[in-house]
């Protein structure tokens, strides 16, 4: 058990399957990604289970980890007990000893459930997981939009204009907390005051992005008085939707749709080949503006951290 030792080793890193493999060479140059945060367990020249962490380029510590794969074509009974202790090996190296482990991702088919072979492979990478002491957080849908999906026509209730600077923003996501259904939110809300949840997400995600804050806007009504925002981006891989959301008092209206909508329109003026978006399973009123709007779910995201 030991980290690849650089691109060279891309391709024994990359035997085991997963959509992530197919980033790996571009995060490694750009410094998302380390060799020694790229551990593989290896029996004779062949990878049994493998983990990688991901991190803003510039970081110390990485921020999540998103690769955890098993040989699921091994009939061996101790292919399980094999990552855990993978885990346990990289983990007590790339990961701080007074540090609480980073979040685990991982993408899977929407209907993970309903098949044999999907519900084993991702199962059996959850039961290792919780035998480091992990715990199933949340699970997202993970949406898209394309190019020629007709969208929903102005209502003209709403009007746009651009941020006026980060503080706005920032005061914006703070009253949107109030009675927020975003898993992590609601998370962050058990450890700090509404403000630092929001300075913290900003931090963490928003500042991060590589477009314009100019493409943001704030959904107001015709006097001004804001109603909600978005955020239209480019993260590292795709155009996104970062953050959408009304504030308390305006909703149940049916703003969401307008503001998604004139978000992703932004987008698409940018000749972007798709629009990505993510939202918890059991956000109902996000997940079915995205669905309003033609934003498909193409995969799910399990999400599970250390307490």
């Amino acid at each position: 058990m030991r980290p690849i030792t650089g691109r060279e080793e891309l391709d024994l890193f990359s035997q085991l399957p997963y959509i992530l493999n197919e980033e790996l060479a571009d995060d490694l140059a750009a410094g998302r990604r380390r060799p020694e945060w790229m551990w593989v367990a290896l029996r004779g020249g062949r990878p049994l289970a493998r983990a990688a962490w991901w991190g803003r380029a510039g970081d110390e510590t990485p921020f999540l980890l998103d690769i955890f794969d098993i040989d699921d074509s091994s009939a061996d009974r101790d292919r399980v007990d094999i990552g855990v202790r993978l885990l346990r090996a990289a983990t007590a190296s790339v990961v701080p000893a007074d540090a609480r482990p980073p979040e685990y991702n991982r993408t899977v088919p929407p209907a993970w459930r309903e098949g044999e072979v999907t519900r084993r492979i991702v199962e059996d990478r959850m039961i290792a997981l919780e035998r480091t002491g992990a715990r199933q957080f949340v699970e997202r849908l993970l949406l898209e939009w394309r190019p020629g999906i007709t969208l929903p026509e102005p209502r003209g209730r709403l009007a746009f204009r651009p941020v006026r600077d980060a503080e706005e923003v920032l005061a914006l996501m703070t009253r949107v907390l109030d009675g927020t259904l975003d898993a992590h939110s609601r998370d962050n809300l058990t450890r700090m005051s509404p403000r630092e949840a929001a300075a913290t997400h900003y931090e963490e995600e928003l500042a991060h992005f590589r477009s314009p804050q100019d493409w943001w806007r704030i959904a107001t009504l015709p006097d001004g008085e804001p109603v909600g925002f978005v955020t239209p981006a480019r993260n590292d891989y795709n155009a996104v939707i970062g953050y959408l959301a009304v504030l308390p008092e305006h909703r149940g209206n049916g703003y969401i749709d307008e503001i998604l909508a004139e978000g992703t329109r932004i987008l698409s003026t940018q000749d972007v080949p798709r629009i990505r978006a993510a939202t918890d399973l059991g956000n109902t009123p996000m997940v079915n503006a995205f669905q309003r709007t033609g934003y498909v779910n193409f995969a799910r995201r399990i999400c599970m951290i250390w307490s």
